[in-house]
C-alpha cells in the first residue's frame, strides 16, 4: 500500500516536471533576428521576431507608421507598451529608413507616450 502511494507521488512529480519543462521551452526567449529590421517597412511577422514584440505591439507599430513614418528609433516610445527598457533591447535590432526617416537619427529627446 505504501509502495503504491509512493509510486503515485513519484509519477505525479515526474508529470509536473515534464509539464514545467515543456512550458519553459514554449516561453523561452526567442532568438534575435538575423539582420536589422526596418520599422518603416517590416511586416507584422518580421516585427514579431524582435525581442519583446508580440502581435499586438507589431500591429501597433504598423498602425503608427500608416499615420506617420518613423524618423528615429526613439519614435518607438510613442507605441503603447514600449518604454525605455524595451527600446534599449531593440536598439541593435532595428533600423529606420525610408521616406520621412532622418539619416543618422536614432538619438532624439524622449517622445511623448500615447
Amino acid at each position: 500500500m505504501k509502495r503504491c502511494k509512493r509510486m503515485k507521488s513519484v509519477s505525479t512529480l515526474l508529470g509536473l516536471l515534464a509539464t514545467l519543462a515543456i512550458t519553459s521551452q514554449l516561453y523561452a526567449a526567442k532568438p534575435p533576428p538575423s539582420s536589422a529590421v526596418n520599422i518603416n517597412s517590416a511586416s507584422i511577422e518580421q516585427l514579431m521576431e524582435l525581442p519583446g514584440i508580440g502581435k499586438s505591439k507589431a500591429e501597433a507599430i504598423v498602425a503608427y507608421r500608416t499615420q506617420s513614418k518613423f524618423t528615429a528609433k526613439d519614435d518607438l516610445l510613442n507605441i503603447r507598451g514600449i518604454g525605455e527598457k524595451l527600446l534599449a533591447k531593440l536598439d541593435s535590432y532595428v533600423t529606420v529608413s525610408g521616406k520621412g526617416a532622418v539619416k543618422g537619427s536614432g538619438t532624439m529627446v524622449k517622445s511623448k507616450k500615447q
